[in-house]
């Protein structure tokens, strides 16, 4: 059971905290407001969408407890791209919040949702794991 309740914890903490970057994204994105950095070399306005949605939609979908071994997968490598491809020239004060929630993300990832979680409520199906 406490180890349900930490799962819950480090999937409402990670998730909930990026709402707060991803929110101003999907602010921009539905303004029509395309200007972002373009890390990946894939345009500026790909670069917002697919942050937008890592920091918001699948960060949702965390908190909910939704499929988070897969849905914590892009919010991790959106912070991975923050950390070691937008900010690498940074010093690590600069670059640790996207680090730490890189961490937490990977953790989630690796951990499953736990009990408390909406996949909880649906049957298994072969025997997986969550």
């Amino acid at each position: 059971m406490t180890q349900d309740l930490g799962l819950l914890l480090l999937r409402l903490g990670m998730g909930g905290l990026l709402l707060t970057h991803g929110w101003p994204k999907v602010q921009k994105v539905l303004n029509g407001d395309f200007q972002f950095a373009d890390p990946l070399g894939l345009g500026a306005a790909p670069s917002l969408v697919l942050a937008a949605s890592a920091e918001f939609l699948f960060a949702t979908l965390v908190i909910l407890g939704v499929k988070v071994r897969w849905t914590a997968i892009p919010p991790a490598i959106t912070m991975a791209v923050a950390v070691f491809i937008a900010h690498a020239g940074d010093p690590i004060g600069k670059r640790e919040k996207a680090l730490l929630f890189l961490v937490g993300f990977v953790a989630v990832a690796l951990l499953g949702s736990g009990r408390y979680a909406l996949d909880s409520l649906l049957p298994r199906r072969g025997g997986s794991k969550r």
